[in-house]
């Protein structure tokens, strides 16, 4: 990664940070574009630059959730179980809102509770499981466009990860979303390694 391409990343990295503290802690509605750049220490330019609107900042944390997660199935050995390759990529997401817990919980909330980054969202976790999809076919050697399971599979993990975040968000971080996806992967696994096909 060059200089430049660094100092992009940190700047977009600090306007992202910012931003989210502000519309988890006010609401995104409260708050404005100019309450963002200026918590951040840039100009409006600057703010469009890297993101078109308020609901794009939210939607960049988002497509970094999504990445991770796939590039954490890629990473499952070959003949892991279906089930443990799938629960461990979408503990990726989680893990990062346990190691930042309060601010975690304030964003997965807002998200939750705003119906505009709520539908974002959705359409975030359509590319998901997509993502998955593929990654899964090509793991076990199936056509994504053909065979059910790979699209089913990731279908059931992503509802479990939506599961866990909805009861995480509603307890207000009592529950420990580590064994809640532990639960939820208890009752799907069965059938993630059924016969696949």
């Amino acid at each position: 990664m060059s200089m430049a391409e660094r100092k992009r990343r940190l700047v977009s990295d600090e306007l992202t940070e910012s931003a989210l503290q502000l519309l988890a802690l006010k609401g995104f509605d409260a708050v404005t574009i100019d309450e963002i750049v200026t918590t951040a220490g840039v100009s409006r330019r600057t703010f469009f630059r890297y993101f078109a609107s308020k609901e794009d900042v939210v939607v960049q944390f988002l497509a970094d959730m999504g990445a991770g997660m796939r590039a954490d199935l890629a990473e499952r050995p070959g003949d892991e179980p279906p089930s443990v390759a799938l629960l461990h990529a979408v503990q990726v997401p989680l893990a990062t809102c346990a190691a930042h817990s309060d601010r975690a919980l304030r964003v997965v909330q807002l998200i939750l509770r705003t119906p505009a980054l709520l539908a974002r969202f959705l359409e975030r976790q359509a590319q998901w499981r997509g993502d998955l999809t593929e990654e899964l076919a090509g793991r076990l050697g199936l056509d994504p466009g053909r065979d059910l399971y790979p699209r089913l599979a990731a279908g059931m993990a992503l509802t479990a990860f939506d599961a866990v975040l909805q009861r995480w968000s509603n307890s207000d971080g009592a529950e420990d979303p580590a064994a809640l996806l532990d639960q939820a992967f208890a009752v799907i696994a069965p059938a993630l390694d059924g016969v696949e096909g």
